[in-house]
């Protein structure tokens, strides 16, 4: 195994995952050369660890924007340097204008959406147009991701912004428009907490398979049917934990997301389902 550099960094990034304390994250590290991951599969399986943030430490600053016309919603993410230059005038009007480009064009790629010709400005580029806000910024401002979101007569779409664009959510409802409320409390609920699937047939079995081996390990010495029980009442908390409609809503801990969905769909006549969602929090891997 090639060992990593433990590096303070590191051992920090692991201790904001799961909550363990400096010293066992770090000797976690030594354990596994440097692996994160492996290191999270060790405490988990020694007990230390439970539930464990997907998202590590922040790379980057910057800001995600929403753009929106008659027919679809969008979302960028603009990195900077410095959360200094991210809170810029400047910086949050290029924000804007690229969001709204991005609205308008509905590009196929980041690489495509560069070469467009600005609307604001039909002489410049998008690359060009950034490429005047890195000068003038005397920052390196790149376009990370983008997303187009479409709207449709069956849809609501609710999108929520917190932290000032740091963290952006969406959520595409069907049961048709005019939802938009309902769409809203569940992205604000997304944005609260980090569901990674929206339901368990959504989890891959690689992800169900770890899940189970972690169970296991944690279970010594009893008959193979209390240990089957016990290791599905721990997929069952997983679910709860990283699946949207299995998780306690945030507004209404006494129900879930699927029973919300139920109880306002009596409420108004409709089935209400969730196509989709997404979580965006600046500087994240994807």
């Amino acid at each position: 195994m090639m060992t990593k550099k433990i590096s303070p960094d590191l051992i920090k990034e692991l201790r904001d995952r799961t909550g363990i304390a400096m010293a066992k994250c770090k000797e976690a590290l030594e354990k596994t050369g440097g692996d994160m991951e492996l290191a999270i599969d060790h405490l988990r399986k020694t007990g230390l660890a439970s539930a464990v943030k997907k998202e590590g430490r922040e790379a980057k600053e910057g800001l995600i924007g929403i753009g929106e016309t008659s027919e679809v919603y969008s979302l960028v993410e603009i990195n900077s340097e410095t959360d200094f230059v991210s809170q810029n005038e400047k910086f949050k009007q290029f924000l804007k204008d690229i969001a709204s480009e991005a609205a308008a064009i509905r590009p196929s790629s980041i690489e495509n959406f560069l070469k467009h010709k600005c609307k604001k400005d039909p002489t410049l580029t998008i690359d060009q147009y950034r490429a005047l806000i890195v000068q003038s910024l005397g920052e390196n401002i790149q376009i990370k991701r983008f997303l187009i979101v479409p709207k449709s007569r069956d849809i609501s779409v609710g999108i929520y912004s917190h932290m000032g664009g740091k963290i952006v959510t969406v959520v595409e409802m069907a049961g048709g428009s005019g939802n938009e409320i309902l769409a809203r409390d569940i992205a604000m609920h997304v944005a609260a907490e980090s569901p990674e699937y929206l339901s368990p047939a959504d989890v891959p079995i690689a992800v169900k398979t770890r899940e189970e081996e972690i169970a296991k390990s944690q279970i010594q010495g009893k008959p193979a049917p209390i240990v089957e029980k016990i290791v599905q009442g721990k997929l069952k908390s997983f679910y709860d934990l990283t699946c949207l409609l299995c998780q306690k809503y945030v507004k209404d801990n006494s129900i879930v997301i699927e029973q919300l969905l139920e109880r306002e769909g009596k409420t108004t006549g409709k089935k209400f389902t969730i196509r989709r969602f997404a979580r965006w929090r600046v500087g994240e891997s994807f």
